[in-house]
């Protein structure tokens, strides 16, 4: 089966300093891959790159077989195919939760509110927060915020959802729900990556772990054989200091 995702030796700079170097990944439909490393280790920098935030410098990535760092793609046609969930939730604050979520829908897609609103407390539904619809973004906690961003997320009906730290801003009793609505939408199939460093929502909801260090890959594996038995010492390392 063809890959969703697909990053073919792909190398990204940022003045003198090399993010990416030559990285290769492929992402199937229906995998969970979670992105594991260092700060500066060039995860997130991938993820701005497939969602095409920033242009790579060299290689290719494509979606769903398109070369998406053509330069004569339609960026914005690309984005409304991939959902993304930052560190911060970036709702606004003057639009409802629903219409927070419905946004998108109505301006990119140019539905009618009737059926936007219906689509957009379909998910409300699905994440719990259906009584919220008419609250404001200030009204909430943040991790409901988050999971308003992933319902805004999921609404355009994305190819893959790429997640960037989206705990990593939250107190750890709210990082809790957050994680669920994650392993939900793994339990549904959801083709994913997800840079975190939850570990145990690594073990529980990756099918691929990928270790990432200096812009490279430096192991790969399924979760069971990724945790027990890593084969690079600096996996070892990086997982000793984690776990």
């Amino acid at each position: 089966m063809a890959p969703v995702l697909s990053a073919k030796r792909v190398v990204k700079r940022f003045g003198d300093n090399v993010v990416l170097r030559g990285l290769d990944l492929d992402v199937a439909p229906h995998e969970v891959v979670v992105l594991l490393g260092a700060s500066g280790s060039g995860k997130s920098t991938l993820l701005r790159c497939a969602n095409l935030l920033e242009r790579v410098d060299d290689g290719q990535i494509f979606l769903s077989g398109e070369d998406i760092t053509d330069p004569r793609v339609n960026a914005d046609r690309i984005r409304a195919r991939i959902g993304v969930v930052f560190q911060h939730y970036n709702l606004f604050p003057h639009l409802s939760v629903l219409d927070n979520v419905t946004l998108a829908l109505r301006k990119v897609k140019t539905w009618r509110p009737g059926p936007a609103n219906e689509r957009g407390m379909e998910l409300l539904e699905r994440i719990g927060l259906a009584a919220k619809a008419q609250e404001y973004p200030d009204r909430l906690s943040g991790g409901q915020q988050q999971r308003v961003a992933i319902a805004r997320a999921l609404a355009m009906k994305p190819d893959i959802m790429l997640f960037d730290e989206p705990t990593s801003a939250l107190d750890p009793e709210l990082t809790g729900e957050v994680l669920r609505t994650m392993r939900a939408l793994a339990a549904e199939r959801m083709t994913m990556i997800v840079v975190t460093h939850e570990m145990a929502f690594a073990r529980e909801a990756a099918t691929n772990v990928i270790f990432m260090e200096n812009g490279v890959i430096v192991e790969q594996g399924e979760p069971q054989t990724f945790f027990s038995a890593p084969k690079e010492e600096r996996t070892r390392e990086f997982l000793r200091n984690m776990l």
